[in-house]
């Protein structure tokens, strides 16, 4: 099978974490040797992932050194790509004994620069703060915030992706027997000029969305959305919660998850389904497991279909 693997930013640098480079090479570790299982039992692989965390912390430090002249999230976006980017190549052909090539892409995505979403920020970037702290920090950066669980983050615009034009790279790439990294952070967020030229835009880019986009385009058997939650749960978080097995992806959509934690996933992996094999969602450690359907949540247009 071809499978597209999307690795959670906040399965790499976990809540609660320091953000330093040890704490997420060591989850990129416990990640890679997941993905290699997947790689050995005789799977093609594309790996994504996100970079919420990252590219929050790397606006942070831009604002502390000279904010008049802070880096645009799209640079930012496209720094994290290369920074977890390299992580993932290094650890997963170690992983693999260096028997595989592996590769990471810088890749741009394509938004609509009137998508609404530019007037209703709700990408979670950056650590979580106390209330009070967030309260403060917004109103010294002029962010907009919002409550994540019980604490407290920044949140930016996250437009549809609508057009991968680095698609017959990473083609051309697989083609050649090579696992590619890419859409890191959902990708490099642009927009198409009227001469046809591209300009990044400031935005992060849900890789959730950006993944089944590019499973899409790509035909995969398998949309795997990795996270640090086991499976999708009914009525998370309450004492009667429950963990799902399995999902049609008109009963993915009708779930109503939220949109600060599972609903991304939820509507990605149902749009996936929707037209082509199925998406797995769970965490980083049990890659194998959802694919073969023994763990997590899987989505599927026919119930229990391949």
């Amino acid at each position: 099978m071809l499978v597209v693997a999307a690795l959670g930013g906040n399965a790499l640098l976990k809540r609660g974490e320091p953000l330093t480079a040890e704490a997420q090479r060591e989850n990129v570790r416990v990640a890679t040797r997941s993905l290699a299982a997947v790689v050995r039992a005789g799977h093609r692989l594309v790996v994504t992932h996100g970079n919420g965390p990252q590219v929050g912390l790397l606006a942070l430090q831009g604002a502390a050194y000279k904010p008049n002249e802070a880096y645009p999230l799209d640079v930012l976006g496209a720094e994290t790509e290369g920074m977890i980017g390299y992580m993932i190549e290094q650890e997963l052909e170690n992983a693999l004994d260096h028997a595989q090539p592996v590769a990471t892409l810088l890749t741009q995505v394509v938004v609509d620069g009137r998508d609404p979403a530019f007037k209703k920020p709700s990408k979670f970037v950056g650590p979580v703060y106390e209330r009070a702290q967030a309260e403060e920090r917004a109103k010294a950066a002029g962010w907009t915030i919002a409550a994540d669980g019980d604490k407290w983050r920044r949140v930016v615009a996250s437009p549809k992706p609508i057009e991968i034009p680095d698609f017959r790279i990473i083609k051309l790439l697989l083609d050649h027997g090579v696992i590619v990294v890419c859409t890191g952070g959902g990708g490099i967020p642009v927009v198409r000029r009227d001469d046809g030229s591209l300009i990044g835009i400031e935005a992060v880019i849900d890789k959730d969305a950006a993944s089944a986009l590019l499973a899409r385009q790509l035909g995969a058997d398998a949309l795997l959305l990795l996270t640090d939650v086991d499976a999708v749960y009914r009525d998370f978080g309450s004492e009667g919660a429950a963990s799902i097995p399995v999902l049609t992806p008109e009963g993915a959509r009708a779930l109503g998850a939220p949109a600060g934690s599972m609903g991304p996933k939820v509507v990605a992996g149902a749009d996936f389904a929707e037209t082509h094999g199925f998406t797995g969602i769970g965490r980083l450690e049990d890659a194998i497991a959802i694919l073969e359907g023994r763990a997590g949540t899987r989505i599927a247009k026919a119930m229990g279909s391949n």
